[in-house]
């Protein structure tokens, strides 16, 4: 008969398996994505889900709580890291013109510069 113990580790090595192969897809779509802003998808989204298979499968596998309190903080970390660096990068890209907004299907960003220039402009005549 099987142990807790032994189905939570065997659960474990499954997130750990499938926490890599995200890790992985995130990867291969780093270096085949055609643009900034798919390449920073790729980058965010999978990879956080990744870390948080394997952290998970981790806490299961290693079945300690001082292990499991670093890896849920190391988690929470990337959860609020991850959206910020994202949107840092995606707005950059814009102001430098790097981004390719005939790719996107909404670009609401560059309305927004558009109409922050045309305030500017305004402001400097008063």
């Amino acid at each position: 008969m099987l142990s807790i113990s032994v189905i939570a580790k065997g659960i474990g090595v499954v997130l750990v398996f499938l926490g890599a192969l995200l890790t992985l897809i995130t990867a291969i779509g780093l270096l085949a994505l055609p643009d900034l802003l798919a390449r920073m998808h790729a980058a965010t989204k999978p990879q956080v889900l990744g870390l948080m298979l394997l952290s998970v499968g981790g806490s299961l596998v290693l079945q300690s709580a001082s292990v499991a309190g670093i890896l849920i903080l190391m988690v929470i970390f990337q959860l609020i890291t991850a959206p910020i660096s994202a949107h840092m990068l995606s707005n950059a890209a814009f102001k430098a013109g790097r981004a390719k907004s005939e790719v996107l299907v909404v670009d609401e960003f560059s309305d927004d510069i558009a109409h922050a220039q045309e305030y500017a402009k305004t402001r400097q005549k008063r």
